[in-house]
């Protein structure tokens, strides 16, 4: 069996999960409402606050699956929940951020102002120039949006300069020596 497929899901207090035809299943929360439609070979059951999910057969297809639906499901329960944040530092001279309007504009060495649409579900916080945070219901959409701030100037080894997640720890490296 799946170490984690196997694992009970218990619901928090004010989420609530409805299952539907194929695998349908939409969670709302306090923070908002996520749907996701699972393959169809999963069976998902809910009794008393408490989701568990079983798998047909042991094929390598369903065991993969049976991890796999129940972390996404977790996320979603958690993401409605809780919510996700990612946080961005910015380290260089001139380098910044702001918003304007639903665009994150970004300022990082480049002869133009990088200019990103915030997508829908999304919020961005900037408390200083030099900070993003990003915040959502929806893992993937918040992690895939940082690693796309992040990608626009990558942190370099030497200076350190560049656009990092708040937690990455850079390894700097000598730079070279005179004789």
């Amino acid at each position: 069996m799946s170490r984690i497929g196997k694992k009970a899901i218990k619901l928090p207090e004010g989420v609530s999960v409805t299952l539907g035809e194929a695998n349908y299943v939409e969670v709302k929360g306090p923070k908002g409402v996520c749907h996701f439609t699972f393959h169809p070979d999963m069976k998902i059951e809910m009794t008393d606050r408490v989701i568990q999910i079983t798998r047909p057969s042991d094929t390598i297809q369903h065991r993969t699956l049976h991890g796999t639906t129940r972390a996404l499901l977790n996320n979603m329960i958690q993401g409605v929940s809780v919510g996700y944040v990612k946080g961005l530092t910015i380290e260089g001279v001139g380098y910044r951020a702001s918003l304007k309007g639903n665009t994150l504009v970004i300022a990082a060495g480049y002869s133009h102002l990088v200019e990103m649409p915030i997508p829908e579900g999304l919020s961005i916080k900037i408390p200083q120039p030099t900070e993003v945070i990003i915040e959502g219901i929806d893992k993937q959409k918040v992690g895939q949006f940082a690693a796309e701030i992040r990608a626009v100037r990558k942190p370099e080894p030497y200076k350190g300069k560049g656009i990092r997640y708040k937690t990455e720890v850079i390894r700097r490296k000598e730079g070279k020596k005179a004789k």
